[in-house]
């Protein structure tokens, strides 16, 4: 018998291809041929490893037409062959990038120089500050809802009992059910700004902070920190300000640590030198001023001295 002309071979390759896009049960040896060629087609730019992905996709054919085939006729064979090696991997290669990006690859959303507004599936919306960038699954909504953010955005989240909506961002997460909040992240500084609602923030190390409307969530730009403040807006001038509702540190060293508490009590704090890169394990809630430094000289074992609005600590 003559070789295969490559009209039918084509034809064969292309309904191989048809059912295994639409779902129809392929046989064993269907399986096989696809899965051979699916192991190496993510380096088939490479020549060497192209030809070698054909010699093994010829070997996987061969029990199809070697019937068909004389003794004499070997290089006929291989030479149609090849051309059914070639349109399989042109017909899988555009039917698996098409399913990919159709199905499986993320949806990535930027705002490159003004603020762009993203409508995701739910009905929440997110906007996007200049320069961030926002990740959604394909599988979005799901029974969890998350996303990935980079940068800063506001969130408006369609609310939903039974589907929390999860923010990834740099080092930590915002959980939320159905609210209206801020995501800042500029270098090391991280921070949740809570309009409506309620949301719940974690990070590497610290607790999980439940925030209510006008508290923010913020890591003051240090690893392993983690703080809480009442945000206020004064009613004549309109400026907002802010009271420390709970802090805590792990594994913090005692300059960083002073450092927040310098800022956030606006007072100045001295100590020995030699303790600076001393590591603090310290939870600070609801605390004055006042009871703040004196906990944090209780952790060290040293005594506390006010002169003025300078805690000296000996």
């Amino acid at each position: 018998m003559k070789g295969i002309p490559y009209k039918k071979a084509e034809a064969f390759v292309f309904r191989l291809w048809q059912r295994e896009v639409s779902g129809e049960k392929l046989s064993r040896k269907e399986t096989e041929i696809l899965e051979a060629w699916s192991s190496y087609v993510e380096n088939d730019q490479d020549q060497n490893h192209s030809l070698e992905s054909k010699e093994r996709i010829l070997s996987n054919l061969e029990s199809y037409f070697v019937q068909h085939i004389k003794a004499n006729h070997t290089s006929g064979f291989k030479k149609y062959v090849y051309k059914v090696a070639a349109v399989i991997l042109l017909l899988l290669s555009f039917g698996g990038f098409f399913t990919y990006y159709t199905y499986f690859k993320p949806d990535v959303y930027i705002a490159e120089s003004v603020n762009r507004k993203i409508y995701l599936a739910d009905g929440s919306t997110v906007n996007l500050f200049p320069g961030a960038e926002l990740t959604v699954e394909k599988s979005f909504p799901a029974e969890t809802r998350i996303v990935a953010l980079k940068g800063d955005a506001i969130f408006s989240v369609a609310k939903s009992k039974i589907h929390p909506f999860i923010v990834n961002a740099d080092g930590f997460s915002t959980k939320v059910l159905g609210t209206v909040f801020k995501i800042s992240q500029s270098g090391n500084d991280k921070a949740v700004d809570l309009y409506e609602g309620k949301v719940a923030v974690s990070s590497e190390g610290v607790p999980v902070y439940f925030l209510k409307p006008h508290q923010k969530w913020t890591n003051f730009g240090v690893s392993r920190t983690a703080g809480v403040l009442s945000i206020s807006a004064d009613k004549v001038s309109g400026r907002k300000a802010s009271t420390l509702l709970s802090l805590s540190f792990n594994d913090v060293s005692l300059k960083e640590v002073v450092k927040v508490l310098q800022e956030n009590h606006q007072v100045n704090i001295k100590y020995p030198k030699e303790v600076s890169d001393k590591k603090i394990t310290a939870d600070f809630t609801g605390g004055s001023t006042e009871e703040n430094i004196d906990a944090l000289a209780f952790i060290l074992g040293l005594e506390v001295e006010k002169n003025s609005n300078t805690y000296i600590l000996k």
